[in-house]
């Protein structure tokens, strides 16, 4: 029996059809059983990784302890299994050619023909198996991106092809992921696209020993039956993943279904104890019963795509279902802000959080939302950039300065009170060169970020930013109010500031949005939301008195 059990989760038929999600409800059964689980993503785009990638074009890119930026399903794998991800848990096909070809220079290949198979495809295998050749894992769940039959993928299929021969059997498997629609005008569910996408996979060399079906219809024995039939698997095999209401319900509705069984069952792995999803039913318990409905304004530059900002909607919910109220994310366009829509869009308001970004676009409208907030007492959670607005706003309005900008937005403003840090200046290249990963800061006693994070003194969270606080406006900020509660030692740069007069203002550096998960809510979203729902109660009391 090898060390290592691999799965692969495949897609046909369609994009989008949540990959990242099964193979998360599926590490999350497995690690529920006490088997040591982890996943990987496989991106078939040729970017060396997301990090240069617009958010309209790929979502949030997230980032991980040792600075790797990823895709954000690893957001997803953290969430579910409450285990660190690495760089090893991303790779794509831009980091791939690129290792092939710094070998192919340095002379590695003694002269030989530089081709797909074998070097492309070897150097994928070596990849996939980092994190089971650790010996950290039982389980290693990889998921390739994009759908079967797409050209940027057959590399990593070939790739897959090989490694289910060379591994052997009950040693790796496949899990293929479909779309199984409902053709309303004849009123019935067709398998024919899963039929036509197993067929593909096969022409690949690869036989799928799963299906699972998405579907928004229950699929009939009758269809269960069908499919088996024609894609070659056992009836058992077919797994229904019918629309849920969030997607906290899919390990349990995987675990109904037997996902978790029948591959440890072709994996030749002890299908007893059951998985204890204690913990997380408790979870489900607090999100599916909330007490009140609390409303959160997400000021951001990106908000028609609700994936740009994904671990801050998700680390919402962590800390709604903990404080027992439902938060309702209301996003607004930061360049749809302006003096005379402000309190139209402001005032129903229980909190406003402002997002990260780059760039100068809509920069004007998040300093808006940041007074409003500072004016009137309502609870502000500032990240990354929304930190940085918070600090102009301050100098603009409390200070007087009213050309105070930063000079990511104006290389010429009088009073830059956010600038390019030190370490940046003579940096050219964009990617993967901003200050990225977990940094420790230091937190002041007895301030209100102190008593978020339950009295710690030192805590590490994860950046992703090139500007910085100038701490030449250090001493007259802190003379008008605005307090620096959390600094790395290290570079003495300001992570945090907070404002004592007001009942919940803190503006934080970095991205506490990565570490929040279902096992560990981060302390500064359920510390952020308990304040939004006691302005909430506050200001019902005062409108009923």
């Amino acid at each position: 029996m090898a060390a290592t059990k691999y799965i692969f989760v495949t897609g046909g038929v369609s994009s989008s059809l949540g990959k990242g999600i099964i193979a998360a409800s599926l590490a999350k059964l497995l690690q529920a059983r006490g088997l040591r689980t982890t996943i990987q993503k496989l991106d078939p785009y040729i970017n060396v990784d997301p990090g240069t990638l617009n958010p309209y074009e790929h979502g949030e890119c997230y980032v991980t302890d040792d600075g790797a930026e990823t895709d954000l399903d690893l957001g997803h794998y953290e969430r579910f299994l409450n285990v660190r991800t690495s760089q090893a848990n991303n790779v794509t096909t831009g980091r791939i050619y690129q290792s092939v070809i710094e070998k192919e220079r340095r002379g590695e290949f003694l002269g030989k023909t530089v081709q797909v198979v074998p070097h492309i495809t070897n150097e994928i295998k070596e990849r996939i198996q980092i994190l089971g050749n650790s010996g950290d894992y039982d389980v290693v769940i990889t998921e390739i991106g994009g759908t079967v039959g797409d050209i940027e993928s057959l590399p990593y299929i070939e790739a897959v092809r090989q490694l289910l021969w060379e591994l052997g059997e009950n040693n790796a498997i496949v899990v293929h992921l479909t779309l199984v629609p409902y053709l309303s005008a004849a009123g019935e569910l067709k398998t024919k696209p899963t039929q036509h996408s197993v067929k593909t996979l096969m022409e690949s060399g690869i036989k799928a020993d799963i299906l699972v079906c998405r579907t928004e219809h229950e699929l009939s024995e009758e269809i269960k039956q069908k499919l088996a039939l024609f894609c070659n698997v056992k009836k058992e095999a077919v797994i229904q993943s019918i629309d849920a209401n969030t997607i906290y319900d899919v390990p349990v509705l995987m675990h109904e279904e037997g996902l978790d069984k029948v591959a440890l069952q072709k994996l030749a792995l002890p299908v007893s104890p059951e998985p204890n999803l204690t913990q997380w039913m408790e979870f489900l318990k607090q999100l599916k019963n909330p007490r009140g409905v609390v409303r959160v304004g997400l000021i951001g530059k990106y908000v028609e795509l609700q994936d740009s900002y994904k671990s801050i909607q998700e680390a919402l919910i962590h800390a709604g279902a903990i404080n027992g109220v439902e938060v309702d994310v209301v996003s607004i366009h930061s360049e749809h802000i302006s003096t005379n829509n402000l309190e139209k869009k402001m005032q129903e308001l229980d909190g406003i959080l402002v997002a990260p970004g780059f760039g100068e676009r809509g920069i004007e409208g998040k300093v808006k939302a940041v007074q409003y907030a500072r004016e009137q007492d309502i609870p502000f959670l500032g990240i990354c950039l929304g930190m940085q607005m918070a600090v102009i706003e301050f100098a603009r309005n409390v200070l007087g300065l009213d050309d105070a900008n930063s000079t990511e937005m104006n290389a010429r403003t009088p009073h830059p009170v956010i600038d390019l840090m030190e370490a940046q200046k003579t940096i050219v290249n964009k990617g993967g060169t901003m200050r990225l990963g977990a940094w420790d800061c230091e937190l002041t006693e007895d301030t209100l970020v102190h008593k978020m994070y339950s009295g710690a003194s030192t805590i590490s969270e994860r950046h992703r930013h090139r500007y910085e606080f100038n701490n030449d406006y250090k001493e007259q900020m802190e003379a008008a109010g605005l307090v620096f509660s959390g600094i790395n030692a290290e570079t003495g740069l300001v992570e945090i500031v907070e404002l004592p007069s007001h009942p919940w203002f803190i503006g934080v550096q970095y991205h506490p949005e990565y570490k929040s998960t279902v096992a560990n809510p981060h302390p500064l979203f359920v510390g952020f939301v308990q304040a939004v729902r006691q302005y909430k109660m506050q200001r019902t009391n005062a409108s009923m008195a």
